[in-house]
């Protein structure tokens, strides 16, 4: 509160007066008016006379004040009207703060408060606010200083103990006066306590807000990555900032079955419930395409045309890979999203290039997989740009941090996963949503696992002696594993219904392989034909048709899928016991 301007609006004052002489005539007019209440009793000199004619506001003084006297009413003075202001004001005077002025509004939060005593004992609840080192600054420097909202506590007429907030503006009074113990202290308190319960109800409703839709962003999430028999898998995902504007990131894992694995990682642009939904439908669609087995670029198409039908205006990026642990490669096909780093057992990294298509939803584009070799030993990082994207920073440095973060990040998954959020530097309170996927191929040579990882394999030549030779090969290769005499039978017999169902209805080149692992027997026949087959109900009189039926009847699940370079594969699996 400025008390030059109220002084300057006395009657008989001049409107813009000289700071010391308005502040002297404040201290003037306190001193008499509030019934023993003065700001202090220090003379000044007596004010000058109002120049003629009207001031700067082109108001006449005598039409001022006229206005000023019914303001003030039969009390008049500065005291009179400060008495009766709903704020909260005291005057100090003096190195010591003593107390010269305290308006009603003060007294009816904390109690009658008497003048001439130091304020820290006639006004203990300034020491309690922690208000007088600041006063004593304020009176040195001669510069206001502010506290916002600190909490009062005070009690009412019944003695109910009542909790408020008060934003606190301590002003030099006289500030230029030589003598210090004519300068003072106005505390001049305003009542937030409205302000502050309206902004407590909103950050926690902010809180609510933000938690409601974190919670849905990681429903729609994969609630435990599924772990292949081959692969070892762990993701981090770091909701961006606090308040309730989710991204849309997401990731997977998906088995295709045959020892293959599916890994999904993708990007809806924008923040809200809205992205958060899309990537919902856009997971639940990929899971939905994956099932079919189809390369990465079919899927990348499939999803292409269904995203703009979900909403044209969202734009989501996502690469679509699959990893066959028989071939030791990694299909992909990327749609505006950031490469894929494999770290190869060397420690070297190396990045995924081309084909990289448009973002989802921009239709007219016609998508392509690569592949990259990606076997025992290796590393494989799928990440959002919120990972290494900065502001004022080329997307380019931020990979090539990343890779320099990843060729020395060694460990289990999760550990890799932790190491690399550390070392871009994402905390809890980083501006962007995170979402990374670490995938490791282990290599079980000369460990224990070696003997239980095996694969063998044998190319098929036309003509009636394919079956028997196929017979012979898995009932020997099933018998080095030492598989139990029912398990090994019921092999052999998948083994003989799919060469003879390739060599039917399939072309050359046919090839048998068989793989196991710590968890189930992959037994897979591949041809040059492209047309996969179909389980048919077959009528009693049928001769044919009852292979994949049998294939079904025995295996834990089976499948067939067209291969890169051509024609197709036939699979099915058991599981092995304990």
């Amino acid at each position: 509160m400025n008390l030059t301007r109220w002084s300057a609006r006395l009657p008989g004052t001049q409107r813009r007066g000289t700071v010391p002489a308005a502040r002297g005539r404040t201290a003037d007019a306190a001193a008499p008016a509030g019934g023993g209440k003065g700001v202090g009793t220090a003379s000044a000199d007596p004010p000058p006379q109002a120049p003629a004619g009207r001031d700067r506001t082109g108001i006449p003084p005598q039409a001022q004040d006229q206005a000023l006297s019914a303001v003030v009413g039969e009390g008049g003075g500065l005291a009179g009207v400060l008495s009766r202001l709903p704020a909260l004001i005291a005057v100090t005077h003096g190195p010591a703060h003593r107390v010269g002025f305290v308006n009603d509004a003060y007294a009816e939060v904390f109690g009658p408060r008497g003048t001439g005593a130091p304020a820290r004992e006639a006004l203990p609840e300034l020491d309690e606010l922690g208000l007088l080192p600041l006063m004593d600054q304020v009176h040195r420097s001669g510069r206001p200083r502010t506290v916002k909202a600190r909490k009062v506590t005070r009690a009412d007429a019944t003695a109910v103990t009542r909790q408020g907030y008060f934003t606190f503006t301590c002003t030099p009074v006289q500030a230029d006066d030589p003598d210090p113990e004519r300068r003072g202290v106005l505390v001049f308190a305003a009542d937030v306590t409205d302000q502050v319960q309206a902004a407590e109800r909103l950050r926690e409703s902010e809180r609510r807000l933000h938690e409601t839709a974190v919670t849905l962003q990681r429903s729609l999430l994969p609630q435990q990555l599924e772990q292949p028999d081959d692969l070892r898998l762990a993701a981090t995902y770091q909701p961006g900032g606090t308040d309730a504007a989710v991204g849309g990131d997401w990731y997977d894992v998906i088995t295709l079955g045959a020892g293959r694995t599916a890994l999904v990682i993708g990007d809806v642009m924008g923040r809200g419930v809205r992205a958060a939904a899309v990537m919902g439908q856009l997971r639940t669609a990929v899971r939905a395409y994956a099932r079919l087995d189809l390369p990465p670029h079919e899927v990348i198409q499939l999803l292409d045309g269904l995203a703009s039908e979900i909403d044209a205006t969202q734009i989501a990026t996502c690469v679509y890979a699959v990893h066959d642990p028989a071939e030791g490669r990694l299909s992909y096909a990327s749609a505006g999203h950031l490469p894929i780093l494999i770290r190869d057992p060397d420690g070297s990294v190396l990045r995924t290039e081309e084909p990289t298509g448009p973002p989802l939803g921009t239709g007219g584009w016609t998508h392509a997989s690569a592949t990259v070799p990606f076997g025992p030993g290796c590393t494989a990082v799928l990440y959002t740009d919120g990972l290494i994207e900065r502001r004022g920073e080329d997307i380019e440095e931020g990979v090539s941090t990343l890779m320099r973060a990843l060729a020395g990040a060694t460990g289990a998954p999760q550990v890799v996963c932790d190491r690399l959020m550390r070392a871009l530097g994402v905390t809890a309170q980083h501006d962007d949503d995170v979402a990374v996927l670490v995938v490791q191929y282990p290599d079980h040579t000369g460990h224990p696992d070696g003997e239980v990882f095996r694969n063998a394999s044998l190319e098929l030549l036309g003509g009636i002696e394919a079956a028997p030779r196929a017979r012979a090969f898995a009932t020997g290769v099933l018998a080095s594993w030492r598989f139990p005499v029912e398990l090994r039978d019921l092999g052999v017999l998948a083994a003989s219904e799919l060469v003879a169902n390739s060599l039917k209805h399939g072309t050359p080149p046919m090839r048998l392989r068989l793989r196991r692992t710590d968890r189930r027997l992959v037994i897979e026949v591949m041809d040059g034909d492209e047309h996969l087959p179909r389980r048919r109900r077959a009528e009693p009189a049928d001769e044919e048709g009852r292979g994949i039926s049998i294939i079904a009847t025995i295996a834990s699940s089976w499948g067939s899928r067209l291969t890169p370079g051509g024609g197709k594969a036939v699979w099915c699996e058991f599981t092995l016991p304990g």
